[in-house]
């Protein structure tokens, strides 16, 4: 019998991979959004429209469903006020349901005192706004469990991918590289995690046909990419063929704008993200997923960059 998975924010970067991913390893695919434009979902994917708050709407779109992927993604300045919405919305789903909820984590659980290698047993210590907010989520999730709702945590660094608009690396790093230039926010020398969103996404379903070996509430970190601002560059001017100017990124002007302007704020936040040295190792995803193959990162950069250098990248591979 065919499985099924409904997909919430399936119209953002999140869940269009997601969506994709789940389809491709055979499940049954349900979108749901607060609405469909024409060509917004794959043909074979079945779609609903309604509110992620509405926890009536989001449990009809669920009902049939084995897991619910959560790419719901608020702005950060409505973060507090969205996500314990979200929260209760879903878990009654899954709770009507009997699905798993999966959900992307991220680093900020760790906080700015986080050590280089980041395992599922790292304590976390959040220091900013948003890894409390998210800590706080996935404890209602954790608590959740002594009540027949079902997570796993899918813990990463910061996305990038051909279909990731808003992330750094499309709209801070490489928006002048037709121009040979790019824009680095921290030292050169730090380790930084990163997750290529194809391949995030593809563990996510990969991990759902794993649900027996999983624990009622579960966090996994994703192995994806680690590499430095060096190594960066010299992975983009590989593709390009070209030396690259390279830039600072501009802290004191952002500083400047953040009293008027929110999202500054919460960027200037987590600053520390370019400072402190962290990648990000599982060896429970290894046991789980011993076969998984990462694309090999020259690989996922080029179908990332390909749209900024439109017939000059090398090397460049259609996604």
């Amino acid at each position: 019998m065919q499985k099924q998975v409904t997909v919430l924010g399936a119209k953002g970067r999140f869940g269009q991979e997601a969506m994709t991913a789940f389809l491709k390893a055979g499940w049954h695919v349900r979108g749901f959004a607060r609405g469909w434009p024409d060509g917004a979902a794959p043909a074979s994917v079945e779609t609903y429209t309604g509110s992620a708050f509405d926890a009536d709407a989001v449990t009809s779109a669920c009902e049939g469903s084995q897991a619910i992927v959560n790419a719901l993604n608020p702005p950060y300045p409505a973060w507090k006020r969205d996500l314990p919405r979200f929260t209760q919305a879903i878990t009654a789903a899954a709770k009507a349901s009997g699905a798993r909820v999966i959900i992307p984590g991220n680093v900020y659980n760790y906080g700015a005192d986080m050590p280089e290698t980041l395992l599922e047993s790292t304590p976390h210590r959040p220091t900013a706004r948003k890894g409390h907010l998210r800590e706080e989520m996935e404890e209602s999730y954790a608590r959740a469990a002594d009540h027949g709702v079902r997570t796993l945590v899918l813990r990463s660094g910061d996305f990038f991918g051909p279909s990731s608009q808003g992330n750094w690396l499309e709209t801070y790093l490489t928006p002048k590289l037709s121009q040979a230039k790019v824009t680095y926010p921290g030292p050169h020398d730090r380790i930084r995690a990163w997750a290529y969103l194809p391949d995030m996404t593809r563990a996510m379903a990969a991990l759902a046909e794993c649900d027996g070996q999983l624990a009622d509430f579960e966090r996994i970190n994703f192995p994806g990419h680690n590499f430095t601002g060096a190594q960066l560059i010299a992975a983009l001017e590989a593709i390009c063929g070209c030396e690259l100017s390279v830039s600072r990124f501009p802290w004191p002007l952002l500083r400047l704008m953040s009293p008027v302007w929110p999202l500054v704020r919460e960027t200037l936040e987590m600053r520390y993200l370019w400072d402190t040295p962290h990648r990000v190792a599982s060896e429970r995803f290894d046991r789980l997923l011993p076969s998984f193959a990462h694309t090999p990162l020259e690989m996922a950069l080029s179908r990332s960059v390909a749209d900024r250098l439109p017939g000059r990248v090398r090397g460049a591979v259609p996604a």
